[in-house]
């Protein structure tokens, strides 16, 4: 039962066959010392543990949304279903993720390259960033197809499921299809497309031209390092003409959506760090080691219900490290003690670069009327490469931006900031650089709520025994310190063993149960009799104690009746068998 058990739990937490069956092996030394192999334990997980058939499957999924329901009604569900009731698109939420959108649902990276399971369904993650810089699941979805009605159907869910709040920024693959039901959903939603799977297709769209390793170099270069937009259109305009791709409708095309993919047009909005779905596709990549293509629904839910375990703990974990540690400043400079006192140690490790990377930056002053500067900071990127940005001061606001726009997109002051509020000798920054959102003074709703969790439905004595296990560790923890204490724990194991043996054999017998004592674990127990085979057709009803003796009382005097009638015919018979003899003598 312990191997049962074990294959079972392990199988609960998204380990591999293959590795729960070598930890048998390296227990007992060798696969001689095992009595299965590999096999055996791949068969009754397909037998006993995942024992769902596609029918049930759905129901199952079903189920799953109800019991996460009943535990916290703030569980969010949603399903749309096919003529033949067959799941055509799921959304969902728990509790903690909706906690959460409060404080982390400004910008979400959304991505559907994932495809889960044998019905061909393709996952969909939300994924937002909190405030250490972690990635969090704030709902998932499931899709038979990627049409725009599909999606349209799947954001109005989400806004359903968040109170109508519509996201701030949207990071997506580049999708026509997400983008027109955005466009039709959340209007007033900043969408960007994920840079990286655009840049990633360079070599495929321009791989016939001539020098494409240089066509996607110098591309990389306009598109990461352009400082304003019209610097940015006339390098674009400069590098078709120069490798000829004028005419190339992939580029065309591109440039016509700039807005929604190019660096500098998109760095005025907040996006948390967020360029690529990077962060929805390591969600999948988590999902990746438990899950196949072949895999049922309930699978992939206790999955992503171990993901989001996953990432609260870690969440939980990065809380506990802000409170009792302390990262030191890595420089005098007062203004990084005044974000080391506030911001989460990630965030403040961020905030550290920058003030090292300062070291690199030259500032120089350009003008200055009425306490407004305007300042040009050099920062030496290499040995021959000299960047330069503006950056505006005005001591009477207290307020400083840069050309780099660092802190607009990533809520961090930049280095060349920071060496123009060093320039100024400023020892306090305004509070409106000082973002709550990364703060870890915060007391955060969604801390106080569990994320959901499935409760494997075992068996009351697989339960009991799991409860002996884990208490009996302890005492064999302490009794193998020694070979005394383990011979007294051999007698004591030997002598509870006999007395439960004598107890059991003692409770054999009958037993009742009533509604006094009647419980789930008890009903669960309850066996059918023996089966009995029978000829003939079966009564009908079953009289009772008074009956059968009425009935043995009849047949008794039938019985008596039929005897007295016998012996009367049988002496007509003889006297009549007399008196055929005595004529036939007269005769």
């Amino acid at each position: 039962m312990s191997i049962r058990r074990t294959i079972e739990n392990n199988e609960e937490a998204g380990i591999r066959p293959s590795k729960t069956y070598q930890s048998f092996v390296a227990a007992v030394g060798g696969r001689r010392e095992l009595n299965f192999i590999e096999k055996d334990v791949r068969n009754y997980i397909s037998r006993e543990v995942r024992n769902v058939s596609e029918q049930e499957d759905a129901k199952e999924f079903g189920k799953y949304f109800l019991r996460m329901k009943e535990k916290n009604q703030n569980f969010f569900f949603e399903l749309e279903l096919e003529e033949d009731q067959s799941i055509k698109l799921a959304f969902w939420a728990d509790a903690r993720s909706r906690a959460a959108f409060e404080y982390f649902g400004d910008v979400i990276s959304f991505d559907t390259t994932y495809n889960t399971n044998r019905y061909n369904l393709v996952c969909g993650s939300f994924v937002g960033v909190n405030h250490h810089g972690q990635s969090i699941l704030l709902g998932c979805s499931l899709m038979k197809n990627e049409e725009i009605e599909s999606f349209k159907w799947l954001f109005q869910c989400w806004l359903r499921c968040m109170g109508g709040n519509a996201l701030k920024g949207f990071l997506t693959d580049q999708c026509a299809s997400i983008k027109r039901a955005l466009e039709a959903c959340m209007p007033t939603t900043i969408h960007s497309w994920c840079i990286w799977h655009i840049m990633k297709k360079i070599p495929s769209k321009l791989n016939g031209y001539k020098g494409h390793a240089d066509i996607e170099r110098e591309m990389s270069q306009i598109v990461f390092n352009s400082h304003s937009k019209d610097s940015f259109d006339r390098n674009w305009n400069d590098f078709l003409l120069n490798f000829g791709l004028v005419d190339n409708k992939w580029l065309s095309d591109l440039y016509e959506d700039r807005h929604i993919w190019v660096p500098i047009y998109l760095d005025h909005h907040f996006w948390a760090g967020m360029r690529s779905t990077q962060r929805s596709e390591n969600m999948h990549s988590f999902f990746n080691k438990f899950i196949t293509r072949n895999s049922l629904l309930i699978q992939f839910v206790k999955q992503y219900d171990n993901c989001l375990g996953s990432r609260e703990q870690a969440e939980r974990e990065s809380d506990a490290a802000d409170f009792h540690t302390v990262i030191p400043c890595a420089t005098k400079f007062s203004i990084e003690a005044q974000f080391q006192d506030v911001y989460t140690h990630q965030k403040f490790r961020e905030v550290q670069a920058q003030f090292r990377e300062k070291a690199n930056c030259i500032t120089r002053l350009m003008n200055s009327a009425l306490g407004y500067s305007v300042y040009e900071v050099g920062e030496q990127v290499s040995s021959s490469i000299l960047n330069k940005f503006v950056v505006t001061y005005d001591s009477v606001a207290a307020e400083v931006k840069c050309q780099c726009l660092l802190f607009e997109s990533r809520g961090i002051l930049c280095r060349h900031t920071l060496s123009v509020l060093s320039f100024e000798q400023v020892s306090q920054v305004s509070p409106r650089y000082i973002l709550e959102r990364w703060s870890k003074k915060v007391k955060r709703r969604h801390t106080h709520i569990k994320s959901s969790h499935d409760e494997p439905l075992m068996e009351p004595r697989s339960k009991r025994f799991d409860q002996l296990v884990f208490r009996s560790q302890n005492i064999c923890k302490f009794a193998s310190e020694s070979e005394e204490l383990t011979a007294f724990l051999h007698r004591a194991y030997d002598n509870v063993m006999a007395e439960m043996e004598s107890l059991k054999a003692k409770r054999k017998g009958t037993s009742s149960l009533s509604h006094e004592d009647a419980n789930l674990e008890s009903v669960n127990e309850l066996q059918s009799p023996p089966r009995i085979r029978t000829r003939g057709r079966p009564k009908n009803r079953l009289g009772s104690k008074l009956d059968k003796q009425i009935a043995n009382a009849t047949k008794k005097k039938k019985t008596k009746v039929l005897s007295e009638v016998k012996v009367m015919f049988f002496k007509f018979v003889v006297i009549e068998f007399i008196f055929l003899i005595n004529s036939l003598a007269n005769m």
